[in-house]
């Protein structure tokens, strides 16, 4: 009983020893914790940026960009075209509609109780000018120079062309559509067709066409030819539109690279 009580005294005085011991362990432990936390608290903050209300720089790519459309503007400018007033002929038959911001012009006129309207579009340009890598194989196409101007000997030269779509009509009844092709002396007809104004898209989509107009016989393709120069598609028209809408195309790029430079100055 003795021993029992002595050994319950030395394990009750070796209680606050430990307890002191772990007290001191925990405390440096908690210190150690407590001390990135401490350094994050007195490190100094970042000042916050004052708002500005300046507008942001013009990138660098808008920049350049701009001097180039401002190069290109006045080049288009030192061009003739742009500014160049067409001279209407005398007895031009057809009342002209030229919107600006456009890429046709219309043409309409009455012939005998017909509606004739003419929409020109913009004019494929053949220039002349060959591109440099074309010129890398003549060299080696020489020993054939013979065969091949044998063989563009009847073919004619590329021109510049304006299309056309020419339609005719009586009243509210069927209309007829020629599509064109307009060179400086001759209007070539690339398709026919009657429609009758119905209303109905689907209809009209799925409309027969006729055949293809080189299909047709030599003697009707020669008549409708002859039918449109009557009403006023003839070589004076068709040379009057080509200085028309080459005109016409110049003004519309001078129009459309000024809009350009508005919008990369905003």
């Amino acid at each position: 009983m003795a021993l029992f009580a002595a050994a319950r005294r030395a394990a009750a005085s070796s209680v606050p020893i430990l307890l002191r011991a772990s007290a001191s362990s925990g405390s440096h432990r908690s210190a150690a914790l407590l001390r990135p936390l401490a350094a994050a608290v007195a490190r100094p903050k970042p000042r916050a940026m004052p708002f500005s209300s300046a507008p942001a720089t013009r990138p660098s790519s808008d920049a350049e960009l701009l001097s180039v459309i401002d190069s290109e503007i006045k080049y288009a400018e030192d061009c003739d075209d742009h500014d160049r007033v067409e001279e209407v002929p005398d007895n031009f038959p057809f009342k002209i509609s030229d919107e600006k911001g456009t890429n046709v012009v219309t043409l309409k006129r009455t012939y005998q109780g017909e509606q004739i309207e003419v929409v020109a579009h913009m004019p494929s340009l053949v220039t002349g000018d060959e591109p440099d890598h074309d010129r890398d194989g003549e060299d080696e196409g020489e020993d054939k120079e013979g065969d091949d101007n044998e063989e563009d000997e009847g073919q004619k030269p590329e021109q510049s062309s304006v299309p056309l779509t020419v339609t005719i009509s009586k009243g509210d009844g069927p209309v007829l559509e020629f599509t064109c092709t307009a060179y400086p002396d001759e209007v070539l007809i690339d398709s026919l067709s009657v429609t009758q104004p119905s209303g109905d898209d689907e209809h009209d989509m799925i409309a027969y066409e006729g055949p293809d107009f080189n299909d047709l016989d030599e003697n009707l393709q020669r008549a409708f030819h002859k039918y449109l120069e009557l009403r006023g598609i003839s070589p004076m028209t068709t040379n009057f539109l080509h200085e028309y809408m080459i005109n016409k195309d110049s003004r519309e790029y001078l129009l459309w690279l000024r809009k350009l430079k508005d919008y990369f100055k905003q």
